[in-house]
């Protein structure tokens, strides 16, 4: 979940109340009007008192975010990587499990130290790809690879039957495991974040 705040938004001229969320790559208001504005559509960013000045397509938008608008200017203009949300460093020993991303792996590839596909013990992060329920039964050989201080990613495809939000949940806590953070992964897949419990480690 990304940062949200209640503000008034003046779009093409006319005035709406609600709120706007600021996620990984897009901009979204939600209240007398719904707009989403993704961060490749932006024409230009600006703030002029007070207020994110949003350019994009033929339209024009002002978010009266108040002293929060210049620390979102510069969250739209610098993103974060897949990598910096993930959590992954150059000195890091990962293993990656059913995960057929190119593009995912092409980046992993050139951050991480070590990057591997089959599971070996005191591995920085383990990224597991579960597009069915049945793969989530490898959390529990994964938990035993990763180091006290390591993580878990599940991978998930988004809105679908074959496995759902909850059941990922669930398997990670039967794991003992705690999940500590959820990041947008691709259009079309979702990524869970475990780790053992502190209190374990």
């Amino acid at each position: 979940m990304g940062a949200i705040l209640d503000c008034k938004l003046k779009l093409d001229g006319k005035h709406y109340d609600g709120a706007a969320l600021l996620e990984t790559d897009y901009l979204e208001f939600k209240g007398d009007t719904r707009l989403k504005i993704p961060f490749k559509s932006i024409r230009q960013a600006t703030v002029e008192k007070e207020a994110l000045k949003i350019l994009f397509g033929d339209h024009d938008a002002a978010f009266a975010l108040g002293a929060a608008s210049e620390k979102w200017l510069q969250k739209i203009l610098h993103p974060k990587s897949l990598m910096d949300k993930l959590g992954v460093k150059a000195e890091h020993v990962v293993a990656v499990l059913g995960v057929k991303d190119d593009d995912f792996l092409s980046q992993l590839g050139k951050r991480a130290a070590t990057v591997q596909s089959q599971l070996k013990p005191d591995c920085d992060m383990i990224f597991l790809g579960a597009e069915k329920t049945a793969t989530l039964s490898a959390v529990e050989k994964c938990k035993a690879a990763i180091k006290k201080a390591g993580a878990i990613w599940v991978i998930n495809p988004k809105g679908v039957k074959s496995i759902t939000e909850a059941q990922v949940l669930t398997t990670g806590k039967k794991a003992g495991l705690v999940d500590i953070k959820v990041v947008k992964f691709s259009e079309t897949h979702t990524a869970h974040k475990f780790v053992i419990p502190k209190a374990k480690r």
